[in-house]
């Protein structure tokens, strides 16, 4: 138990100037505490961030390096020069990025600078995920069985993984956030299995081992929220339940759990606390386990920094927890016992990509037309109209987080304030998301890790309501905002009186509509063998106010030539019009024999040579994009005939990666 006192013969380490080495939203949130706590900040940013929002809020910002984050934010001696060239005397890290490197924390003392974490130490032994399972092991944490042992051989780890028994994991020693994690089911996935591991593995860490553990069959993800200060106080803020996930990284988080009850909260915090005297733990940190349906527990890993969903810890503790980051860095105590901890309520929280659910999650870049968040909630994001999301960083562009009584209200205000956001010019899981919380699994507090592998189907649906009453929408604005309307005037004229014909291309479907104006703004528009009548009230440079079918609505758009982008009824929509393009003929995607990338991304693998003999679906290059590797294929096979590219290439979506002849 924490005594929230303090002990004589402790240093402390003031400071009045805070560096925050990251970007984004996560850069933002430290910000607002550290202003609200007194502290002056300190933004950095690349060229892809120079006008960013996190950048603008800072008191000062000190540009590190081009865009990849190895050449800026992942680059330690241009963060300590941007700290002694601002009179930064702190360096928080966010999470992500240097947030777990023991190699940053040591070069911040040895420059003089508080790192608000742990020490250098705590990040090195909890980091190492061998290290860290032993340490737990010594400290009498329930651990799942496994190997983690040094031999790193092929035929060695495919013994151990006999001895473990079938299914198990492989994870990255040095990883984090799902990266070099994989499933294996069954021995004769193993070798092919591993290799892929262990190229993720060495791409995101410069470390290739790994270590196996037996998979806990529909487990539930949940971790306990932990601090300790260097006074040895240890506590806990109960739970985060985060089994949502797609790849082993996180969906959606809520706190407490809907399967925790109070007796297995006070066994996990006592297991967690301890874990943290043991180790001497300052700051603050996460432990994760592993729950099955009996309610037995094991430890995965811990995360020394603060986490994405931590959030959620804040709405149901009514406790800042960067604050208390900054007060244990400064060195003060905790402050406050495990008795008086308190949990009000619930709170859930939904991760927003930019990414393409329909195209098996690819991430997305590029610029966006129209960026509204939900008001009422708690949002966490860093972009704006006319952002552009870089292909250099994370996908994930915002978090919205509800809060409510109890775990029904939380999630009724969520689905609500996800049809409130509004994000046009590129694609993200905004539904995905939407189809999750109001899934019924999920609604019971039922969901485990295995919930989208098992309802992804019906969570990648995509059943659009109202499909022809969108399309004859779609048709009247792209003719409408070919015109402005005249100065002054709230509707736009159309002065044609006989039908016009309308074309246009959404969701790889095209679509032929008709339309004419009959009077007093009234509009018939005929599609898919359907009438609808449109009355415009209002065309806006970004809104449409109109009735149809008696009810009045309203939608926003942003159009960009032929593109068109709208919102409404919750729904994202893009369209393109092919009203005066000519007619062609749909021709295979992958005929030509040609690879173009699906993304932006680097090349960090090349499978083939050439003239070698492919077959259809055969990976032949694989790309990195927002921490992710996707290999590329074609539904074709062949001979390759040209490789384009070569390893550690940057390339655009769209570009030729190779050729091969059919």
């Amino acid at each position: 138990m924490s005594s929230g006192k303090k002990a004589p013969g402790v240093t402390k380490t003031p400071f009045s100037t805070v560096l925050i080495a990251n970007r984004g939203e996560i850069a933002l949130r430290v910000i607002r505490s550290a202003k609200a706590a007194g502290f002056r900040t300190v933004a950095v940013f690349s060229d892809a961030d120079r006008d960013a929002r996190h950048v603008r809020a800072a008191d000062a910002a000190v540009w590190i390096g081009e865009a990849s984050p190895r050449k800026s934010y992942l680059d330690i001696n241009r963060v300590i020069e941007a700290a002694k060239a601002s009179g930064a005397d702190a360096v928080h890290p966010g999470y992500g990025f240097l947030s777990e490197n023991a190699q940053f924390a040591e070069a911040c003392a040895k420059a003089g600078l508080v790192f608000i974490g742990p020490s250098a130490e705590a990040i090195r032994r909890m980091g190492d995920k061998a290290a860290a399972k032993a340490a737990m092991e010594a400290a009498g944490v329930p651990c799942v069985p496994g190997y983690q042992g040094d031999e790193q051989d092929e035929e060695r780890l495919a013994a151990e993984a006999e001895k473990i028994g079938y299914p198990i994991m492989i994870k990255a020693v040095a990883g984090g956030g799902g990266r070099g994690m994989r499933l294996v089911s069954q021995p004769g996935e193993f070798a092919s299995t591993l290799r892929s591991a262990k190229s993720e593995a060495k791409g995101g860490f410069g470390d290739d081992r790994v270590l196996l553990e037996r998979a806990i069959v529909e487990p539930r993800h949940v971790e306990i929220q932990v601090f300790g200060d260097r006074y040895g106080n240890a506590i806990h803020l109960g739970e985060r339940d985060c089994s949502v996930q797609r790849r082993h990284q996180k969906v959606i988080e809520e706190a407490p759990s809907p399967f925790v009850s109070p007796e297995l909260r006070a066994r996990m915090g006592e297991a967690a606390t301890a874990a943290v005297r043991a180790i001497g733990y300052e700051g603050a940190g996460t432990l994760e386990f592993l729950v099955d349906g009996e309610g037995r527990f094991y430890f995965m890993e811990m995360n020394t920094r603060l986490q994405v969903e931590h959030p959620v810890t804040e709405a149901i503790t009514g406790l800042d927890l960067v604050d208390l980051q900054l007060k244990i860095a400064a060195g003060e105590p905790i402050g406050f016992t495990q008795e008086e901890v308190r949990l009000d309520g619930h709170a859930i929280e939904v991760r927003l990509c930019a990414e393409d659910p329909d195209r098996n999650f690819m991430p997305q870049s590029g610029s966006v037309a129209m960026w509204k968040m939900p008001e009422g909630v708690r949002v966490e994001d860093a972009l704006e109209s006319g952002s552009v999301v870089s292909p250099y960083y994370d996908s994930m562009v915002a978090k919205i987080i509800t809060h409510g009584a109890t775990r029904e209200e939380a999630r009724r205000r969520l689905i609500q304030a996800l049809d409130r956001t509004v994000v046009l010019g590129i694609k993200t899981n905004r539904s995905f998301l939407r189809c999750a919380l109001a899934h019924d699994v999920f609604a019971r507090g039922q969901a485990t890790t295995a919930f989208i592998g098992t309802h992804s189907d019906e969570l990648l649906a995509g059943k659009r309501e109202h499909a022809a009453e969108l399309y004859a929408l779609i048709a009247l604005l792209l003719h409408l905002t070919e015109m402005p309307p005249a100065e002054g005037a709230g509707v736009h004229p159309l002065t044609h009186t006989f039908p016009v014909p309308m074309r246009f291309r959404i969701d790889e479907e095209t679509i032929a509509a008709t339309l004419a104006y009959q009077r007093n703004g009234n509009y018939r528009v005929e599609v898919q063998g359907q009438s609808h009548s449109v009355t415009v009230e209002r065309l806006a440079p970004d809104h449409l106010a109109f009735a149809i079918g008696g009810v009045r609505q309203k939608l926003v758009f942003a159009r960009n030539g032929s593109t068109l982008m709208l919102n409404w009824n919750g729904d994202d929509v893009t369209a393109e019009d092919l009203t005066r393009t000519a007619e062609t003929s749909a021709e295979s995607a992958d005929s030509d024999g040609i690879l173009r990338a699906s993304m932006t991304g680097q090349v960090v693998a090349i499978h083939v040579d050439g003239d070698d003999k492919i077959a259809a679906g055969q990976p032949l290059i694989t790309l990195e994009a927002m921490k992710m590797e996707h290999a590329q294929s074609l539904r074709i096979g062949g001979r390759v005939a040209e490789i384009m590219v070569k390893k550690g290439d940057q390339v655009a979506s769209g570009q030729v990666l190779a050729r091969i002849e059919i």
